[in-house]
């Protein structure tokens, strides 16, 4: 479970470092995106409940792919392609590690990082990549595979957050952004952040269910402590 472990200390060194640039400036002003209100049949409901109606569904859907499947990262991968959703194999994933990416789940893409991830797999020039799913080849770790579908079936489903400008926007901050990248950041831009990192967060919970469910709560409870969660 280290990858489990690496991305939350990289979401929490990402929170620390832009929020306490940028909160200052956005204390009391309203997302008027996030919360704006609305009548519908009679009640009135906030986008942010929709929002997580959505992914609380998007999870029960999930679950019951996982379940069918027996957890069985081949089957699911089968179930990827028959979505439209290409898979790739290489021989290893350290040549992602370049561009920011690692072996897994990757979003569209454009522009040099499109034209990088479509020499690697074989799809010739291209600037602009649909999602793909690039992996080692060997045997797939059920967990971090597992993590990976829940960002790709969010994605499928339009969750906010899981998309290509709010994930690239993510992989920035975590890994190479400047303090003056992070002094210039715009309110969108960290309300795009704060979605990206919210959802993340919600595929590591869901990994940790999931384990919790599938080893028992002992052995869950020990790799949570490996990852340093606070428990």
């Amino acid at each position: 479970m280290s990858i489990i472990k690496d991305i939350i200390y990289s979401i929490l060194a990402l929170q620390e470092r832009f929020l306490r640039a940028k909160l200052n400036k956005t204390l009391g002003v309203k997302n008027r995106s996030k919360r704006k209100k609305f009548f519908q049949d009679g009640c009135l409901l906030s986008l942010e409940s929709i929002a997580e109606e959505e992914k609380n569904k998007m999870e029960e859907e999930l679950t019951l792919l996982l379940k069918q499947t027996n957890y069985e990262p081949e089957k699911l991968l089968e179930y990827i392609k028959k979505q439209g959703t290409s898979v790739y194999y290489v021989e290893s994933s350290k040549p992602l590690y370049s561009i920011g990416e690692n072996e897994g789940f990757i979003y569209p893409q454009k522009g040099g990082k499109a034209l990088y991830l479509a020499t690697l797999t074989g799809l010739g020039f291209k600037l602009k990549t649909d999602e793909m799913f690039i992996l080692n080849r060997g045997e797939i770790n059920k967990f971090y595979f597992i993590y990976h579908l829940y960002n790709w079936y969010a994605y499928k489903h339009g969750i906010s957050g899981m998309d290509s400008d709010s994930i690239n926007m993510l992989n920035k901050y975590l890994f190479n952004a400047t303090e003056e990248d992070i002094n210039k950041l715009q309110l969108a831009d960290i309300y795009k952040l704060k979605d990206a990192i919210k959802q993340d967060k919600a595929s590591i919970e869901f990994v940790f269910k999931l384990c919790r469910d599938l080893e028992g709560a002992k052995k869950a409870l020990g790799k949570l402590k490996d990852t340093g969660a606070n428990i």
